[in-house]
């Protein structure tokens, strides 16, 4: 079955709201705006309430059915931008400089709003559909937030589902997981501490530099040797700071990076090593490392019973030639896992297509494919209208 008629009707009205989005974006707990306009957008769909205040930014959408049934479900939708200068030239790109919706996100509010309009007017349902529009994903966990302001008690719902666009897939297939499907992160801080000195000098000082060189280079090993080799994980630094000219031996060093894993147990191996390689590494030339090893997310990990509602709503949708398996979870992070650890549900990947340039998600030069719109939409609306039949 194809896209879902009244929502095709309505792709070019949902392109304009994807592109004015665009245009306007916001980082993680400043999305004032945006939430404006999805709140007014949700009024102007004669929705049930509207719910703000959670997370600051937040939006809830409660729609009811024809029924009087007391089920109910949520679909989530992130809102924030990412501090990005963007590059991709279209006549709607970013006037905030600076800030970027280069992963999506603004599509992803667009298509949960298009299933808002759609369910909202038909009422095809049995139940409360909350739609839940989520700031701060990239970094601030506003999922986390949201959860412990307490969404699931003010909407208390059976399961909650989320949507992410990606790229790798074809435009318009969906890709699913049981399990695992997106990593648990760490934000990684190293500070080395040596002596400056003059740079034609070395010996009058200690190099926090070449700690630092010995550290990046050692903390590889420990997936490489530390990690039984069938596990996932990954240790990266990408950012290093020291210094501020030709001939001085700086007194520090600051690094920071990233960590990811799926098992628990990994992760405290990750830790473990980041620690321990990096205090002494610096010990044994006389440094000093201070370490902050922050877990941010937990993995994301989907149940298998409601992954396999969504995988029939995605086939009603995209037919099952498109709707696809996905063999490996991505090293990606996601906030949505908050949400997954406090209530059952799923997460599932929506194809974008590669974009211009074949940029990927998190590049300047992304860019959303409205083509996907109603795909994206029409999957929320058959996922309420399955999970809740209408009597």
């Amino acid at each position: 079955m194809p896209i879902i008629n009244r929502i095709a009707a309505f792709h070019a009205e949902m392109t304009e709201w994807r592109h004015d989005l665009h245009a306007h974006p916001e980082l993680a707990l400043q999305e004032t705006r945006t939430s404006a306009v999805v709140q007014q957008k949700l009024k102007e769909f004669g929705v049930d309430e509207v719910i703000t205040g959670l997370a600051r930014t937040g939006v809830i959408g409660v729609i009811r059915g024809r029924g009087g049934s007391d089920r109910a479900i949520g679909l989530r939708a992130d809102m924030d931008a990412l501090p990005i200068h963007e590059e991709t030239g279209v006549p709607y790109a970013s006037e905030n400089p600076g800030v970027m919706h280069a992963c999506g996100h603004d599509g992803h509010t667009t298509m949960l709003l298009g299933a808002a309009k759609y369910l909202a007017e038909t009422r095809n349902f049995d139940g409360t559909v909350y739609v839940i529009f989520q700031p701060a994903e990239e970094n601030l966990a506003g999922g986390e937030i949201m959860v412990k302001e307490g969404l699931f008690q003010r909407c208390p719902m059976e399961m909650v589902f989320g949507l992410h666009n990606w790229p790798q897939l074809p435009a318009g297939t969906f890709g699913w997981r049981h399990g695992p499907i997106m990593a648990a992160v760490a934000n990684i801080e190293i500070t080395v501490t040596g002596k400056g000195a003059h740079g034609a000098l070395p010996h009058h000082g200690v190099d926090p530099i070449v700690v630092a060189a010995q550290i990046v280079s050692a903390l590889q090993s420990i997936v490489a040797r530390n990690i039984e080799p069938v596990e996932g994980g990954v240790v990266t630094i990408g950012h290093i700071n020291g210094g501020h000219t030709y001939n001085v031996i700086p007194e520090t060093v600051h690094m920071k990076g990233t960590a990811r894993w799926f098992r628990p147990e990994v992760g405290d191996q990750l830790e473990d090593g980041v620690r321990r390689l990096a205090t002494g590494i610096a010990a044994s030339f006389g440094a000093r490392a201070e370490v902050v090893f922050d877990r941010a997310y937990p993995a994301t990990v989907n149940d298998p019973d409601a992954t396999d509602l969504t995988i029939k709503a995605a086939t009603t949708v995209a037919g099952s030639e498109r709707v696809r398996h996905m063999g490996k979870p991505t090293m990606g992070g996601e906030d949505f896992s908050f949400m997954l650890n406090a209530k059952q549900g799923s997460y599932i990947m929506l194809g974008a297509g590669r974009g211009k340039g074949d940029a990927m998600v998190h590049h300047p030069a992304y860019d959303f494919n409205d083509e996907i719109l109603p795909v994206g939409a029409s999957y929320w609306a058959s996922l309420v209208e399955q999970l809740l039949p209408a009597k």
